[in-house]
């Protein structure tokens, strides 16, 4: 069988889209092969009465002209036709007694606001602000502009210099989580609070850093459209470059001739060839399911064999005929009584509506979203309850937005379980690997993005480049036509929209 393309890429993610960009600004012919009906894959989003039910996104980095990431975008066509819209507040943690936390962008705010809030942790506030603006001034893109595999000993020099300014606040705030930071706190409500600052208590407290900085910087904004509208804007990029995607064409199993990635084989049996492979799908499918399991090796197994913590949520998606604009946009509750959600009791909800982009919702109506961290395992003798569970969150916001019940006029419900169907990713993680002080050394390091045994096949998506986020996975996409285009003795090109 003749070959279909040069490259066949499983997955029409953020990941995928972006080697297929690549792969066709190298003068590659790709072909995508995609099992949903629409681009995006986790960031992604469906119309639903009017709304549009969106939960994929909250920022994107890399949106400020000048700034760290900007420039991948405009490579990948991703501000073609849509604005973004800038927080000055990131989100607000309220008490049971009526305290309020305001994660405000700019440091000298959010300084002079805690301050007030715990004078008694001056010292503790003055320390993690002076980090935040440090963090203004630091590129986290410079980790990742060039596959580790290829980089020279000139290249490690001149990342090592680059990244010297800088030790002291990575070896300082990379090995401690805010949950950790917030036990240091005297004042009981920061030490409560302090852990939801950045929505999960284990994140390392310099990638909250990082975000508020590059929020303060016009870096971090949120695209008008929602998700699917930032996949849709790559996918014309790629369309124009000449890519092809196959959309509801799930893979069923890739094909190998003598430990040689040859092509794929449908779920419909529908047959394709071509001289290379990228996955950028689930990391568990593909090395077991599609692979079957044999190139794999101790690393490999032990990657996937369910110790490392991964980020999963049970959210419950509204549109209601109710005008939140005026509301903040992003409040965690810390509950003076625990839910009990699939079994298990949570201390805490968060509520984020969409009111600063009115295109995802009718005129005077709004898209809310409750969320909470949650477990696959917990949802393995529970996926029954998600509806009755959905009543309880609504039941307990019903509280602190009077009238939310009765003016529900859609829902969508995703537990981990769900997602997983939906999405195919592994125990419905919405980030791959959670990003924590001990997983952080993973990031850097890298996962393998080739299979032991395995010739002409690669790997890319939130599972080769743990702690996940969009601009790190389509740089992941961009780095494997990198490093492919090297294999072939090419020099790199890279392009920008006409």
């Amino acid at each position: 069988m003749a070959p279909t393309a040069d490259i066949i890429i499983i997955g029409a993610g953020i990941s995928g889209l972006a080697a297929g960009c690549y792969a066709q600004m190298n003068g590659y012919r790709s072909i995508i092969f995609e099992a949903s009906d629409r681009p995006g894959g986790l960031c992604s989003g469906r119309s639903h009465q009017g709304y549009t039910f969106d939960g994929g996104i909250h920022y994107i980095f890399g949106t400020g002209e000048g700034q760290p990431f900007y420039e991948l975008w405009r490579e990948l066509g991703a501000f073609e036709g849509l604005e973004f819209v800038n927080q000055t507040e990131f989100m607000q943690i309220r008490g049971p007694q009526g305290n309020v936390l305001r994660v405000h962008s700019q440091p000298d705010q959010l300084e002079a606001h805690l301050l007030e809030l715990a004078p008694e942790d001056a010292k503790l506030i003055e320390g993690f602000c002076k980090g935040v603006r440090k963090f203004k001034e630091f590129d986290l893109s410079m980790l990742q502009q060039k596959p580790k595999s290829l980089m020279t000993a000139a290249d490690w020099a001149r990342l090592g210099k680059q990244v010297l300014p800088f030790m002291g606040v990575l070896g300082k705030w990379s090995q401690l989580s805010l949950r950790d930071l917030a036990g240091q706190a005297k004042n009981p409500f920061l030490r409560s609070a302090m852990p939801y600052m950045f929505a999960w208590p284990d994140v390392p407290v310099m990638v909250g850093m990082s975000l508020l900085a590059y929020l303060d910087n016009g870096n971090a904004g949120f695209p008008v459209g929602g998700a699917i509208a930032f996949a849709r804007a790559i996918e014309q990029r790629y369309l124009e470059l000449g890519g092809e995607i196959r959309y509801s064409a799930p893979v069923a199993q890739v094909l190998v001739e003598d430990d040689r990635a040859a092509g794929i084989r449908l779920d419909n049996q529908e047959e394709y060839r071509a001289d290379r492979m990228i996955s950028a799908c689930d990391g568990r499918r593909t090395i077991f399911d599609l692979l079957k399991g044999e190139y794999i090796n101790r690393r490999i197994e032990k990657l996937y064999d369910g110790h490392l913590p991964l980020h999963s949520q049970f959210q419950v998606l509204l549109g209601v005929d109710m005008d939140l604009s005026q509301q903040p946009p992003w409040v965690t509750h810390l509950l003076e009584e625990p839910v009990a959600i699939a079994g298990h009791p949570h201390s805490e909800i968060g509520v984020k509506h969409y009111g600063f982009d009115p295109s995802l919702a009718p005129p005077g109506k709004s898209l809310v979203s409750l969320m909470l961290t949650t477990h696959y395992r917990d949802w393995q003798s529970h996926d029954d309850t998600a509806s009755r569970d959905a009543e309880i969150l609504i039941d307990r916001m019903e509280a602190f937005y009077p009238g939310l019940r009765n003016a529900i006029e859609c829902m969508s419900i995703t537990t981990p379980l769900s997602l997983e169907r939906t999405t195919g990713n592994w125990q419905g993680a919405s980030s791959g690997w959670l990003l924590t002080k001990n997983t952080l050394p993973l990031m850097i390091k890298g996962v393998p993005k080739r299979l032991p045994g395995l010739e002409h096949f690669y790997m890319v998506s939130q599972w080769t480049e743990p702690g996940g986020s969009l601009p790190i996975v389509a740089l992941s996409g961009r780095n494997m036509i990198y490093e492919i285009c090297r294999e072939d003795g090419r020099a790199f090109a890279t392009a920008l929209p006409e």
